[in-house]
């Protein structure tokens, strides 16, 4: 009885939120969604897990850094609902920003998915694309990953309180949101591809007090200089940051100058690049004895020869390529090359897209076949299928760290 009292005095006195409506709000949408599919990782390994794939995937957060890990335990038909949002009182506006750097990581891998670029670039192509990033989503820690290169720019970038920041490549806003936190007294511009992606930023935006929202660009880096130039006249960023910008621009001497005439003396530019010539070899993936040897080993050319294709812009460069224009620019530059690896899940719609015959941009299978028969195509879109469908492996990549400066 008496400990009961001491828990009841201590309840009462305890700071209260209305944030805990957000309970509520969850509760309901679990019994709406009771009937929804579990996913695959939280399903029983020890009955399943061969043939449907039950328990692969699970990451353990207390194996992780502050024991988080940016995986999804929601049915599909939930993913991206937000039901907790702590206030700017207390002890909750202590946990606010930590929430959202969380939040944002899990939202960038939502978007995309197993686009672990340059992936996207190999397996365009139409497809659900809502239930495959739910499937990359769950079974990936391509969240992870993104919160790791998110510090590390912001770590290189050093922002000061009255900074002006430019982010070429906002996309889902993972870095223009920490941009904005780390520059409250100057500001943010953010640079996007599509219409899509600057009504999602500018819904996100609503929240934040008027002088603290980006100011959203739609514009290539090739017509930057002019539409700041209507925007700003004059102006100068003291960073500009960016996470795979460069990837697929195919005039990188070009994009490189007109970014340097950006920032003025002492400012400087940050990127995070995957390297397209060393990533993940998709011959690899497969069993030694998985192909005859004749037809392995023209695999190999063939996929080889995609990354050395000097007409290919997409594919053809590495991290020289990349910190070269900038040198020329009379930038003083550092670049670290790092290796990852990241779990991704194989499945039929990411096969389908390896082996798409149509799009706006060729496939894996489409640039193969500028070297195999469309019966060896056949044959190994079946090998495939046979010895990766529904298989968790590692992804390899390499992230090319550039800071660049204006002395």
């Amino acid at each position: 009885m008496w400990d009961l009292a001491q828990a009841t005095l201590y309840l009462a006195t305890a700071p209260k939120s209305n944030s805990i409506i957000g309970f509520f709000d969850a509760l309901a949408s679990v019994e709406q969604e009771k009937e929804k599919e579990v996913p695959n990782h939280l399903k029983d390994a020890n009955r399943d897990k061969k043939g449907f794939g039950h328990g692969q995937g699970y990451l353990y957060p207390h194996a992780y850094r502050d024991h988080w890990v940016a995986q999804q335990y929601l049915p599909a038909s939930l993913q991206g609902q937000v039901f907790y949002q702590p206030s700017a009182q207390g002890k909750e506006k202590e946990i606010s920003t930590k929430v959202l750097r969380h939040r944002e990581a899990q939202l960038a891998a939502l978007m995309e998915g197993s686009t672990v670029a340059p992936l996207e670039i190999l397996t365009y192509g139409s497809s659900d694309r809502s239930s495959e990033r739910w499937l990359q989503r769950t079974l990936s820690q391509v969240g992870t990953q993104l919160a790791n290169v998110r510090e590390r720019i912001f770590d290189l970038a050093k922002l000061q309180r009255h900074h002006l920041v430019l982010d070429i490549n906002a996309g889902t806003g993972l870095l223009t949101w920490e941009a904005i936190r780390q520059v409250p007294e100057g500001g943010v511009y953010a640079c996007v591809r599509t219409n899509t992606d600057a009504n999602a930023l500018q819904e996100q935006a609503v929240d934040l007090p008027q002088l603290m929202r980006p100011v959203i660009l739609t514009e290539p880096i090739s017509r930057l200089s002019d539409v700041l130039a209507q925007e700003a006249a004059n102006v100068q960023f003291d960073c500009i940051i960016g996470r795979n910008a460069l990837m697929s621009e195919p005039e990188k001497l070009q994009a490189a100058q007109t970014l340097a005439q950006l920032i003025p003396t002492g400012g400087k530019l940050v990127l995070a690049e995957t390297v397209p010539r060393y990533t993940q070899r998709l011959y690899r993936l497969l069993p030694a004895n998985a192909l005859d040897k004749q037809l392995y080993k023209r695999l190999v050319d063939a996929e080889e020869a995609m990354y050395a294709n000097q007409l290919d812009p997409m594919l053809n460069w590495d991290a020289d390529d990349l910190r070269d224009p900038f040198a020329s620019t009379g930038l003083t530059v550092d670049m670290v090359v790092e290796q990852n690896s990241t779990q991704m899940h194989i499945s039929s719609a990411f096969l389908e897209r390896l082996f798409a015959t149509k799009g706006t941009r060729p496939s894996y299978a489409q640039r193969l076949g500028e070297q195999l028969t469309l019966e060896e195509l056949g044959r190994l879109k079946e090998t495939f299928t046979q010895y990766l469908l529904n298989q968790t492996i590692n992804w390899q990549s390499v992230i090319a760290f550039l800071k660049a400066y204006k002395v």
